[in-house]
């Protein structure tokens, strides 16, 4: 386990010697040129509709077929009643604790929450920036809205920076998810036999 003093720690040095953490740089590149939010309501492209499929069948729910809304208020109700105990909600919490776990393996404890908390702010301005912008384009006068898009996409910022920092596969249901937000879409959640997207 790497045990280090936080506040003589410089980032990028911290990055460079950790070699888990040497894709977190790399990730927040990435996720700063993430177009967010710009394909919402719209039809989905083939390759948007295979990732949502993808992630599905990753996070262990290959029924749950892909839900494409186009109308914001209905994707605004979806998000309201997703349930925070469903088995998708279940499944996803164990993938961050073991993954937490995993990096937990080689980096102490106040290690792993600066790293966390700089991918957080790295990200997060861009994101809620985005969300504003994308309800103005869609005349979205709901301030709840950019919350839960906004939150949504630092989640799954933070599970894939996770994801990344510990080395998971490609087809990792976090890098998945972080995809569809890639893609400028708001994967909402699996309800019963629809995973639903906006």
């Amino acid at each position: 386990m790497v045990v280090m003093d936080i506040e003589d720690t410089d980032l990028d040095e911290l990055f460079e010697e950790s070699p888990g953490l040497k894709a977190v740089a790399p990730f927040l590149t990435l996720a700063s040129n993430v177009r967010w939010f710009r394909t919402l309501g719209e039809e989905p492209d083939r390759r948007t509709v295979d990732l949502a499929r993808a992630y599905a069948n990753a996070l262990g729910f290959p029924e749950a077929y892909p839900a494409f809304m186009a109308d914001w208020e209905e994707a605004a109700d979806a998000a309201e009643n997703t349930e925070v105990n469903s088995p998708a909600w279940e499944a996803e919490e164990q993938l961050r604790a073991t993954l937490t776990d995993d990096a937990l393996d080689v980096l102490d404890e106040q290690t792993l929450e600066m790293v966390m908390t700089h991918v957080a702010q790295g990200t997060s301005e861009a994101i809620e920036a985005a969300a504003m912008e994308a309800a103005q384009e869609l005349r979205i006068f709901d301030e709840e809205f950019v919350r839960a898009t906004s939150g949504a996409a630092v989640q799954a910022t933070y599970q894939a920076a996770l994801a990344a920092m510990t080395g998971a596969e490609e087809d990792h249901p976090f890098v998945l998810r972080f995809q569809l937000f890639e893609k400028g879409r708001w994967p909402i959640g699996i309800i019963g036999n629809s995973f639903l997207i906006f």
